[in-house]
């Protein structure tokens, strides 16, 4: 039953995104070409619905049953409801992260589903407190910003979401919990549907009814499947979104950097600096799958890492992504410590 509801899910998606696309022409969430964007041409976007619709279906059969259960769903129709709204009429940031934070809410306060403490590697236990809730709103929050914040090109949030729920799904496998499993596998099958139409040229975009939908559902499902166990498995989720975690966290500083509020818009993400350096379209993302298959990897051998060797891992990770940041001039041209240093050193 598991695996032909995933199919079903797989199928629904097929289908349905061609009715959404007619959808989104005729009430306006269309995509027009800006100096921003890398598209030539007027987009239907929306296509986050065609995945949210896929994954009701597929919870419809499968029922996967535990007492955060409802909450998600009600949390991620509030989530697509935002989206919607922001694919036909282009929501103001605040009014975004009202939505955002209302979604966030909804599982954390009536779901019950926050870190409340982690066991700490050399013994002892670190309790949240009070800290708990907000921390995990912000997990939730900041996660579901970062996948958003990767859908700059054909068919890139979609597969980079494919492979961290393909990520969290075996690791929810190894830990035992059920639940994740279907949830993620579900999600999974639904977005890879979408990406049939949705790998460049694509026909359709996800949207933000996608990007906040696929960010939402990844950041809960971390949460369910590493939760009050240990700092080695808190740090098992924050691996796997490597690639919209570190592009968002250069996001952030490069904005600090250059006095410019969070929310401005720029051409210096990842895909943009790829693209820049010469790199196709179909390039650039197929090296980004690369990227997220790579530390979707990592956090698989972090798992069953000795704490010295999960240490050294933490570490190299830590070296390759600013080096590479460097490399291809995430934080400007002029920004290279480490490639100076190296060159010091030679």
């Amino acid at each position: 039953m598991f695996y032909l509801t995933l199919f079903i899910c797989f199928i629904s998606s097929i289908l349905i995104t061609p009715l959404v696309k007619k959808l989104a022409f005729k009430i306006g969430a269309t995509d027009k070409p800006n100096q921003r964007k890398v598209h030539q041409k007027v987009m239907p976007r929306l296509g986050g619905v065609a995945i949210y619709l896929s994954f009701v279906i597929g919870l419809l059969i499968l029922r996967p049953d535990e007492p955060f259960a409802l909450a998600i769903v009600v949390g991620s129709l509030i989530i697509v409801i935002t989206g919607v709204l922001d694919d036909m009429m282009e929501l103001s940031a605040k009014i975004k992260l009202a939505g955002q934070l209302a979604a966030a809410l909804v599982v954390v306060l009536w779901g019950g589903v926050h870190v409340e403490f982690i066991n700490l590697p050399f013994g002892g236990v670190l309790n949240f407190g009070f800290l708990s809730v907000p921390l995990t709103i912000l997990w939730i929050v900041g996660i579901t910003n970062a996948i958003n914040l990767i859908d700059g090109l054909d068919g890139l949030a979609a597969g980079v979401s494919s492979i961290a729920l393909i990520s969290i799904s075996g690791m929810a496998i190894i830990m035992g919990d059920g639940y994740v499993v279907a949830v993620a596998s579900i999600v999974l099958a639904s977005t890879l549907g979408f990406l049939f139409y949705n790998f460049h040229p694509a026909k359709i975009f996800m949207g933000d009814t996608g990007a906040l939908f696929l960010g939402y559902m990844i950041s809960v499902l971390s949460l369910l499947g590493f939760k009050n166990i240990t700092l080695i498995s808190l740090i098992v989720p924050v691996i796997i979104l490597g690639v919209p975690i570190s592009d968002t966290f250069f996001a952030i500083i490069r904005r600090f950097v250059n006095k410019q509020p969070l929310s401005a818009p720029d051409k210096s993400h990842l895909h943009h600096c790829l693209l820049r350096l010469g790199y196709s379209h179909r390039q650039t993302v197929l090296m980004i799958y690369a990227m997220a298959a790579f530390f979707g990897l990592a956090a698989v051998v972090f798992s069953q890492a000795t704490l010295w060797g999960a240490i050294l891992l933490i570490a190299g990770l830590l070296i390759i992504i600013e080096f590479f940041a460097e490399k291809i001039g995430l934080m400007g041209k002029n920004y290279k410590p480490l490639l100076k240093f190296m060159r010091g050193l030679k």
